[in-house]
């Protein structure tokens, strides 16, 4: 029983907690918004024009936020943008860490990204939350 017990704790512990964010200017949505967002089948959230930011295709954050939001994994997408190209549909830009989604979040309205939940501050606002 006490293996049990430290098994699940550790499991709690290792679990990769994240969040969607916008700078306050959109409240939660659903993550079937969100996952239409980032595949850009929707274009607005209340009258306001998102723009979705990813992060670099090798961080966790966004493994994750493919896997669990998208519900595709890197190879699945990227065939998905080529297909889109033709039709004129763009990928969400990507940034680089995690503080810049924060900084482009906070200063262009309608931006919307994904960030470790540990790395939230008051100037945002959580759209959706998930885990590994």
């Amino acid at each position: 029983m006490k293996t049990f017990i430290l098994l699940l704790f550790t499991l709690i512990l290792s679990a990769n907690h994240y969040v969607a964010v916008s700078n306050k200017s959109i409240k939660r949505i659903s993550v079937e918004k969100l996952k239409a967002l980032y595949l850009k089948k929707s274009f607005y959230v209340h009258d306001l024009k998102i723009v979705p930011v990813n992060l670099a295709p090798k961080s966790s954050a966004r493994t994750s936020f493919e896997v669990n939001i998208l519900k595709m994994n890197f190879s699945r997408l990227k065939t998905y943008w080529m297909k889109q190209h033709y039709l004129g549909h763009r990928p969400p830009i990507s940034l680089k860490s995690q503080k810049s989604v924060i900084s482009f979040v906070k200063k262009v309205d309608g931006a919307i990204g994904y960030i470790e939940q540990k790395n939230i501050d008051d100037d945002l606002a959580i759209l959706y939350e998930w885990e590994d």
